[in-house]
């Protein structure tokens, strides 16, 4: 039996030579091809360094840009595309001050590095910020690498640039009927300085830009040619795969079979790591059949260990603790005097509402590969939604400056945030350790009862609202307490006496004109491992604050429609998009009433403000043998500026799926400190016969760029909720759905 510690000193000798440093540095000038070195060969680290620390994101064409003989553009991207469309977008934006088609790219992951830090100076996939924290540094960059084009063509036909003029991929000097293509300059073009100023297309020039081009990845994922990390094959590797303890803290004690499973066929060695066992074998399902048969015992965590996950822990425990929390929490947002104004109050509403934990079941299982090179470098192909994260982490535990680790960065088979730096949940480390014991390349993949194990989960929450009514039942109060804890503090840092925003998100920034306001955070600690879940706390929260808001409604006696109409009558943008989408389905209508098929059915309105775009959404359900049944969602969507129509659609489809799935039938219940579900047997997802119809409405106002990706989702909980409670003598308060067997209101 092979012992391995995190702490392990780096072991460089390996079989096989290393992936030189040309794919992470940039090196030198590509033959034919405008391409500036980010590095140079043989260059010292401190050179490298000062470089680096020199360098300002975005700006620096070379690192970004490749332009080919064949005039095709070779781009790296800062950010990570797993099904979002981001390199798609890249393309349209880049290629529109460059003037190229899009078609015409070839977007890959860009390797770690300072030139990708575009979003205040880091670098990841999330929140919905790629296009828009990167949109005008791009359109410059593509601008900068266009007057590159033309000064070096301006030289090789000894005109001024004033008379050049491009169409895509040439520049042509129009007075003597000469063009050249991109690639016969790009070399010329490669020992220019880039422009300190550049002129801009104007909008309503635009030729890629808001237009619905085709994405680029999609021939490739049809055709199977698309490669993920869990396709990664290197010379020489071997497979591995793990069985983690049952509980998060536990190590590995006794294998009392382990003479059996190493005499196995193809096994090449068992070991154990940190939490875990693992067999290496010729193949992963030899090493995965090996590594179950495994028969271990495990040793309690040492008093003190951070997130041991405890023996007596329950989901049911747990949010019997969080609705039983007192108290006025820290306050988070405030307006007028919510206190006063409920106690003066013609009527109180009150409820609690609350969602549980969800795991993230993206379609591709955690791998990791990991070679150990001659010159003592360490490479490493992961999933990933943050380079630099993942390269300072896996350097740490090979023992090695971060930049003798290389990072390859796949693109992602789906990702909901699950690839963030979650230790505990990512096998690369584990990937290293191995390749350092057996001298060899790596290939790790998770089975899916593993992933299930040591998934990172959305948290746990329950919010106590009050609402004070007037006499005409309008409202003159809300109050929201949420009980819980944020992804963002528990891996980003939290401060005691402040509120994580990623706890509220959702509750608060609601534009309602509601005169007093209060909404506060109680902290406590969620004993599983959270993280990151598509559109983090607003997945939850907005299904919350958007429920209660009919509770609150109907409390009063108002159609939750106009009820929203006219708290939204001095903010032009909401208005405009609640009307959309009641114009979208036709005309709002509650109901209950008749559909054609002769069901009864029942509309429910959500509004929603998540990573800069707004969001109205509205959902028709029936209700089939006590359970919910979504028939048709229609959103309204104003992102602010629209890059590629047709991913937005994409991606409110998308969004909408798991907004379904989650409201409908997605929990992770734990007992005994165990998950009950290991599986997709025993999580539910959204089947394709239970997804509805979705019709989308682009709305472009002009407001600043917002996301994308997870804007879709926040309001269709909430609106499936508040139609459930049109039609069912049970108002929802609980997620998900389908624990609950609902009652039809008779007449």
């Amino acid at each position: 039996m092979n012992q391995i510690h995190i702490d392990t000193p780096a072991n460089t000798a390996v079989d096989d030579k290393p992936f030189k440093i040309s794919r992470r540095g940039f090196l030198g000038t590509v033959a034919g091809a405008l391409v500036l070195g980010v590095t140079v060969p043989g260059a010292s680290r401190p050179v490298m360094a000062q470089a680096a620390a020199t360098v300002i994101p975005g700006t620096r064409v070379p690192a970004f840009i490749e332009i080919r003989p064949d005039s095709t553009v070779f781009f790296r991207s800062a950010f990570i595309e797993g099904g979002q469309g981001i390199f798609t977008a890249m393309a349209q934006i880049v290629g529109e001050e460059l003037d190229v088609d899009p078609a015409n790219f070839v977007v890959e992951a860009a390797p770690p590095g300072p030139d990708y830090g575009l979003i205040g100076g880091f670098r990841f996939t999330g929140g919905s910020f790629s296009v828009r924290s990167s949109y005008d540094i791009m359109r410059k960059l593509g601008a900068s690498a266009r007057g590159m084009l033309l000064q070096a063509a301006a030289e090789r036909l000894s005109v001024p640039v004033a008379e050049l003029s491009t169409e895509p991929g040439r520049v042509v000097h129009a007075a003597s009927g000469r063009s050249l293509a991109y690639g016969e300059i790009a070399e010329a073009a490669a020992s220019l300085p880039v422009p300190e100023t550049v002129t801009l297309r104007e909008s309503k020039d635009f030729r890629w830009i808001g237009k619905p081009v085709e994405r680029l990845d999609v021939r490739a994922k049809a055709t199977g040619k698309a490669q993920y990390a869990i396709d990664t094959k290197v010379n020489g590797m071997l497979f591995a795969a793990v069985q983690h303890s049952p509980r998060l803290g536990q190590e590995p004690g006794t294998m009392t079979n382990e003479a059996e499973i190493k005499a196995r066929t193809g096994v090449h060695s068992v070991h154990t790591l940190p939490g875990a066992v693992a067999v290496v074998a010729d193949s992963w399902w030899r090493a995965r059949m090996a590594v179950e048969a495994l028969q271990v015992s495990w040793n309690e965590a040492a008093p003190g260990t951070a997130h041991a996950m405890p023996a007596d822990f329950s989901s049911t425990g747990h949010m019997e603790k969080l609705k039983a929390t007192t108290g006025d929490g820290v306050t988070f947002e405030e307006e007028g005097d919510a206190a006063a104004a409920l106690s003066s109050a013609a009527k109180v509403v009150e409820a609690t509402y609350d969602a549980p934990h969800l795991a993230h079941g993206q379609l591709e299982p955690p791998s990791a590969v990991a070679r150990w090179n001659e010159d003592g470098t360490l490479e490493l192909w992961i999933p990933n939604q943050a380079p630099e994260m993942f390269q300072g982490d896996a350097a740490k535990v090979a023992g090695i400056a971060p930049e003798k680790v290389i990072i390859h960065s796949p693109m992602l088979g789906g990702f909901f945030g699950r690839h963030f730096l979650y230790q505990s949940a990512n096998p690369y480390p584990q990937a290293i350790l191995l390749a350092k014991a057996v001298g060899r390349p790596i290939k790790l993949v998770w089975s899916r009862e593993e992933e299930f194990l040591r998934d990172t989960l959305r948290p746990m929450a329950a919010v106590r609202f009050r609402a004070g009514l007037d006499q005409d039942g309008n409202p003159t109060a809300f109050s929201a307490v949420a009980v819980g804890e944020g992804a963002t503090g528990r891996w980003y840092g939290r401060q005691p006496d402040k509120v994580d925003s990623s706890a509220v998100e959702g509750i608060a920034g609601k534009v309602y004109a509601i005169p007093n306001k209060r909404i506060a955070q109680i902290h406590v600690d969620d004993p599983a491992i959270i993280g990151f879940w598509r559109s983090v706390g607003h997945s939850m929260n907005d299904f919350f604050s958007e429920t209660f808001f009919d509770e609150m409604a109907d409390a009063g006696a108002k159609d939750p429609y106009e009820l929203r109409l006219a708290l939204l009558k001095n903010s032009p943008r909401h208005l405009t998009l609640l009307q959309a989408v009641a114009e979208l389905s036709g005309g709002w209508k509650r109901g209950p009433f008749a559909a054609e098929d002769g069901t009864r059915r029942a509309r429910g309105l959500a509004m929603a403000s998540p990573f800069g775009s707004e969001v109205a959404t509205i959902a028709e359900v029936s209700l089939s043998d006590g359970q919910v049944v979504v028939h048709d969602v229609w959103v309204a969507i104003d992102p602010g500026t629209v890059v590629n129509p047709r991913v937005i659609e994409h991606q409110v489809n998308s969004a909408v799926a798991l907004g379904v799935s989650s409201a409908l039938l997605e929990e992770v219940v734990y007992v005994d400190g165990l998950p009950q579900a290991r599986n997709y047997d025993g999580y539910q997802i959204l089947t394709p016969d239970r997804m509805p119809r979705v019709h989308v409405r682009i709305i472009e106002s002009g407001a600043p760029i917002g996301g994308i990706g997870e804007p879709g989702l926040p309001g269709v909980p909430p609106a499936i909720a508040n139609a459930v409670a049109v039609l069912a003598t049970e108002r929802p308060r609980s997620l998900p759905l389908s624990k609950t067997t609902f009652e039809e209101k008779q007449g």
